[in-house]
């Protein structure tokens, strides 16, 4: 009963700074690069999870902007996961998203505005080229966010990893940032409208640079960094 009254109470006052956010920001992609904006990013960000009932809270290292491009592999927890990303990463980031989450009203918009790349992952010849605008894009120096489960845990447990993103990595080079992000799931899980006010952990791994991976394949260099992120996750858990 708890859970319904807050969400009701909260899902309105999101609801209502969401907008109002995606709003601004849209307006500033119209003076600014989206490149310039990630301190107002950050900030929208985390008003988003506020306003949801969450506290963010970091741990590990977050890596340095002149050390880009970094391409962040997660655990897809939650809708939460990209406010998450957006409140923690002090540089400017953009993602590969399902391409139907970019007809959605405002959030389409936004994803667009922002510089974040389509895929239809039901159309193989679509879905490598949206890869390979992933990959031109880090060639000139952006990083994106990608989740390598591809949709949100039913389970709370850490799925299976697709090849998408270690093609990505094996065909630019880019450094890989292993993400573990955690209480995303119990604050609001796929199957559940209602919302659970508590604290937001993101842990960052140890960056995974090309050359440490460049001997790997992709199927052990898929095996290699979920266990990472699993490391991460079981280490949060049992409270390391």
């Amino acid at each position: 009963m708890f859970r319904t009254i807050i969400s009701i109470i909260l899902w309105p006052f999101a609801i209502m700074v969401f907008v109002l956010g995606a709003f601004i920001y849209i307006l500033l992609t119209f003076i600014f690069k989206p490149t310039q904006l990630y301190p107002v990013a950050n900030i929208i960000c985390r008003l988003m999870l506020f306003a949801g009932g969450q506290w963010l809270r970091v741990e590990g290292q977050r890596p340095q902007k002149d050390g880009q491009p970094y391409l962040y592999l997660f655990n897809h927890e939650s809708l939460m996961d990209a406010f998450m990303l957006g409140g923690a990463v002090k540089h400017y980031i953009t993602a590969v998203g399902a391409e139907y989450q970019f007809s959605y009203p405002i959030w389409g918009t936004l994803a667009k505005r922002h510089g974040a790349i389509s895929i239809k992952r039901d159309k193989l010849k679509k879905a490598i080229h949206s890869l390979d605008k992933a990959e031109e894009a880090i060639r000139k120096g952006i990083s994106f966010i990608i989740s390598p489960e591809g949709t949100r845990t039913l389970s709370g447990q850490l799925g299976e990893f697709k090849k998408g993103p270690f093609h990505i990595a094996l065909n630019t080079g880019v450094t890989i940032v292993p993400v573990a992000l955690m209480g995303a799931y119990e604050a609001k899980k796929k199957t559940d409208w209602r919302l659970s006010p508590g604290i937001l952990t993101i842990c960052f791994g140890e960056p995974v640079t090309a050359e440490q991976y460049k001997s790997m394949d992709i199927d052990i260099l898929r095996a290699h960094i979920r266990e990472k992120i699993q490391q991460l996750i079981d280490n949060k858990r049992k409270g390391k």
